[in-house]
């Protein structure tokens, strides 16, 4: 027997589990971008329902969004450098800034778009910033009495086994080659690219080991009494091994520190851009950029910060010249590989 249709619409109402469906958010992050009460928050103003998936490397947010060419998300956190193989690649889509009413509440420097390589292109803007830290060197003050100058004191043999470094390929070919003093260590020429993958080879050699999150960083830290580490989330290690009670200095080696800068941008899988939009714009309300800097110790767009007084020796990150070829090379470093076969 067929139903009315009206007749039908209430029934399924009433039927427990057939609620109306609400709109989904599909966030990719790093940790500490989307948390659980903030979360909360969101789906409460917006009547929706929010997916987050955190990742802990580039090369993890290239796999994640590159499977599906961004299909499987709506909105994510990238730095500037790699977000270009993402507009180059069609899994970035420009977004409306009349949309997001709060980025008249950050700083200047991160309200003018167009200062900021990456952000624009073809008159379009793909992304918005969010959050940004230097990556300098944490030492152990009982262990290492003079602070290091160097980037180069990953590779000192006096703390052979004692040395943190992060597992991810871009940053780690750029460190290898200011280390190696090359002019420009996001363009690695190449000639130099074996010069720089054996000397990455040494780095392996030198370390207790990689981390992959500032939590994994932390632990490793402390139960390991490591003697120096390179903190790729600059401020936000600082902070929770402080919390934890270690005894650490913090210093930018005299090459200069690279320095990340998240933004957050919307994927050509977007189902809902008004609420992707609406994402983006929520994490620039004090409340919630203040809860960045308060619990991860990561600097936000609204305030000021002490991280970049020394603008001198901070080095934005850029795109480098072939992310495919340093991550191959990386996984060869990693997985054992010795020097005579680069």
């Amino acid at each position: 027997m067929r139903l009315p249709g009206l007749l039908l619409q209430v029934m399924l109402l009433l039927v427990p589990g057939t609620a109306l469906a609400v709109d989904t958010l599909r966030v990719l992050a790093w940790p500490g971008y989307a948390d659980a009460d903030l979360v909360k928050v969101f789906e409460q103003r917006y009547d929706a329902r929010v997916e987050v998936t955190l990742v802990s490397t580039d090369d993890e947010l290239w796999a994640r969004l590159s499977r599906r060419n961004g299909e499987d998300f709506d909105v994510f956190a990238a730095n500037t450098a790699e977000l270009q193989r993402y507009i180059d690649g069609g899994i970035s889509v420009p977004l409306s800034p009349a949309n997001l009413p709060n980025t008249a509440r950050q700083l200047p420097r991160f309200r003018d778009l167009r200062a900021i390589p990456g952000l624009v292109r073809n008159g379009a803007v793909y992304a918005i910033p969010y959050t940004y830290s230097e990556m300098g060197l944490i030492y152990d003050r009982k262990q290492v009495r003079t602070p290091p100058e160097s980037i180069t004191a990953l590779w000192d043999p006096r703390y052979k086994g004692r040395v943190l470094a992060f597992q991810g390929s871009t940053h780690n070919f750029s460190i290898a080659a200011q280390a190696l003093g090359l002019n420009n260590p996001f363009r690695i020429t190449a000639a130099d690219f074996r010069r720089v993958a054996r000397h990455l080879v040494a780095l392996r050699r030198n370390l207790l080991s990689f981390y992959t999150t500032p939590e994994e960083a932390t632990e490793l830290f402390r139960q390991n009494r490591a003697a120096l580490m390179y903190a790729n989330f600059g401020s936000q290690q600082l902070a929770q091994l402080r919390q934890a009670g270690a005894d650490i200095g913090y210093v930018i080696p005299r090459e200069g520190a690279l320095a990340w800068l998240d933004c957050w941008s919307l994927t050509r899988g977007a189902k809902n851009r008004k609420l992707a939009e609406a994402w983006i714009n929520y994490t620039l309300e004090p409340g919630v950029s203040g809860a960045l800097t308060k619990r991860q110790g990561l600097s936000n767009t609204l305030e000021a910060s002490h991280l970049l007084q020394d603008r001198a020796r901070i080095i934005w990150l850029e795109r480098v010249e072939d992310a495919v070829r340093r991550t191959t090379l990386w996984d060869r470093v990693v997985s054992g590989d010795v020097m005579e076969r680069f």
